[in-house]
């Protein structure tokens, strides 16, 4: 009797009230469309690749659990988002795990995201001190991220490699609008202070 997952995005509503009477297949297909999602969130936050999949599968749990406790006010999947923060986070902090990877240290084997990888951005010319010069600023991005404070790193995160809005990152981390534009000018300003010197050495070329 279960309908197939409709295409619309304002179908999450639909699915999780399906879900609240009863339905779990409808559950199962919110799991199906974020599944991937989630997990590249996960991966990016986590050092230890072998915990995103259990991580993303409690989250799933915990979103399950709670799900009477799901309003509309915010998109589902912005809802669902800030439980896998929090999933993570908690896992990481029992583990003692220091809880945040960059874009850059992670480079997982036929991944199709479409984000930007710094190694991995084609160069016009590749000679080999482009190429080395590449690594450099690849590497100085990764120590700025690194060395973020966790708010600013995972607010930087979630806009500029998990496309989220301004307005979506407040409902992930729990803070005001202005709070997140703050912690991503901020991010941004730290990574320029030191990728800025590499670019000034490389003249006539962007990147």
């Amino acid at each position: 009797m279960s309908e197939p997952l409709p295409p619309a995005a304002d179908s999450d509503a639909q699915l999780v009230a399906r879900t609240l009477a009863g339905d779990d297949r409808a559950f199962d297909l919110l799991v199906i469309k974020y599944q991937r999602r989630i997990q590249r969130l996960i991966a990016r936050m986590v050092r230890d690749v072998d915990l995103v999949e259990d991580i993303a599968q409690e989250s799933f749990i915990r979103a399950y659990r709670a799900l009477h406790q799901f309003r509309g006010d915010a998109q589902f999947y912005t809802w669902l988002y800030r439980i896998a923060v929090n999933t993570a986070k908690k896992t990481l902090l029992d583990l003692k795990h220091d809880p945040l990877l960059t874009e850059a240290a992670l480079r997982p084997a036929g991944d199709d995201d479409e984000t930007f990888q710094p190694g991995n951005e084609p160069i016009a010319e590749e000679t080999p001190e482009s190429l080395l010069a590449a690594r450099e600023i690849a590497a100085a991005v990764q120590a700025a991220l690194d060395a973020l404070p966790d708010d600013l790193r995972q607010a930087v995160t979630l806009r500029e490699i998990e496309g989220l809005s301004y307005e979506d990152i407040a409902a992930v981390m729990a803070c005001p609008i202005g709070t997140v534009r703050s912690r991503i000018f901020r991010a941004r300003e730290a990574i320029s202070a030191r990728v800025r010197p590499l670019l000034d050495r490389q003249t006539g070329k962007r990147w």
